[in-house]
């Protein structure tokens, strides 16, 4: 079976809008501050936290994708995010949301078991245009749930949005549920050896040892923007308020549209080329935002370049560990994803370093260096030194 146009817009709306439970909280951690009595950079965890929980989804629960049913685990997963949505909208302390926001991120890895099953069921020959495709939708329903959260924060209250998104989440479990086919089991063992194989993986496959430490350095490099960016538009010179600094997410989702041309390109040309591009782009943003930091416009266009040069790099390196090893796609994707999340949390925690020692410009400065090292990496992994092996059972 190969997937239909319709379906892959099917999975892209549903990675869109459970992907944007983890990105609600990012335009209001300055009413979370004034609403626990915290300083921002401390109302700040909350960020961190919850790309923490999705990193710790991503290493537990996705590499199953390859043992169970997957359908099976994406209702039950998404039954956990609702659960967790609910915790985050009726939290009296902030020990209690930061403990809610952990789980709404561990709940919210269902847009990684989408991807593997997209990347399974499309003709080898599309599938960088459909992965780029069900990304776009996953990417647009990152940066416009800023906007959306910001919207409803100022509107109806900042716990009114988790409310919303545990309402939809809930209305999408019983789509994904009629919608979504079934699919077969790949792998025959317990779940110790399931994990241990994901070692082997690492050891085994330099394309995806290369690819993760890229995004890696990518991913910490867009979490620690999009996190500090907040505190950034918040204080002089522009003194936004919630709801106008979310409206940046429709920015960025201008950018994230990108990402099925990227596809595209990768399966024509060369994805290192994409890559080298998508670096290139990384330092061409960062030097605006940090030489025209008091601008609006330029604010807005070093936004819509750092998130296609997100896009650049992510779908171009998550197309290629897909060709690796089919029977292996959700352990690919664990390693790969977790580790990129993981990136993303140490780049929310460094912003936040970062900024509370030098403000933006400091911010920009240690997402140079994070791109500088990306460079390195990608310059020192020659394409004779990447080869894939044997299959991993």
């Amino acid at each position: 079976m190969h997937l239909q146009k319709k379906d892959v817009i099917l999975m892209a709306i549903c990675t869109g809008l459970i992907v944007a439970n983890i990105y609600y909280i990012q335009p209001l951690i300055v009413l979370i501050a004034h609403s626990f009595h915290v300083p921002e950079n401390i109302a700040g965890s909350t960020t961190y936290l919850t790309q923490a929980g999705y990193a710790a989804g991503l290493l537990i629960l996705v590499p199953l994708g390859d043992m169970i049913e997957r359908r099976k685990q994406i209702i039950a997963t998404t039954l956990l995010a609702i659960i967790a949505l609910v915790g985050v909208a009726t939290a009296q302390s902030f020990i209690a949301l930061q403990i809610s926001c952990f789980f709404v991120g561990l709940g919210s890895i269902v847009p990684q078991l989408i991807l593997p099953l997209a990347a399974t069921l499309s003709d080898p020959n599309q599938r960088g245009k459909v992965v780029g495709t069900v990304m776009s939708g996953l990417l647009v329903g990152i940066l416009l749930s800023r906007t959306l959260s910001g919207a409803v924060a100022e509107w109806m209250g900042w716990r009114s949005m988790f409310w919303i998104a545990a309402i939809l989440c809930s209305f999408l479990a019983i789509f994904m549920q009629k919608q979504f086919p079934k699919n077969h089991v790949s792998f025959q063992g317990h779940y110790g050896h399931l994990m241990h194989s994901l070692i082997q993986l690492i050891k085994t496959q330099p394309v995806l040892r290369e690819a993760t430490a890229i995004n890696m350095c990518c991913f910490a490099v867009f979490g620690s923007f999009w996190t500090t960016m907040v505190l950034h538009l918040s204080n002089a010179p522009f003194h936004y308020a919630s709801h106008q600094i979310g409206l940046f997410g429709i920015a960025g989702a201008a950018g994230a549209i990108t990402a099925p041309f990227v596809g595209k390109l990768g399966d024509k040309g060369s994805p290192r080329k994409t890559i080298k591009m998508g670096l290139s782009l990384f330092l061409i943003s960062i030097a605006v935002l940090f030489w025209r930091r008091d601008s609006l416009w330029f604010m807005i266009l070093g936004t819509i370049l750092i998130d296609i040069a997100q896009q650049s790099v992510h779908v171009t390196n998550q197309t290629r560990v897909y060709a690796l090893l089919p029977e292996a796609r959700n352990r690919l994707n664990t390693v790969f994803m977790s580790l990129s999340f993981v990136g993303t949390t140490l780049g929310s925690a460094l912003g936040l370093y970062f900024w509370k020692l030098a403000a933006w410009q400091g911010v920009m400065i240690g997402s140079t260096i994070l791109i500088c090292i990306a460079w390195i990496i990608f310059i020192s992994t020659q394409p004779k030194k990447i080869a894939t092996s044997k299959v991993i059972s």
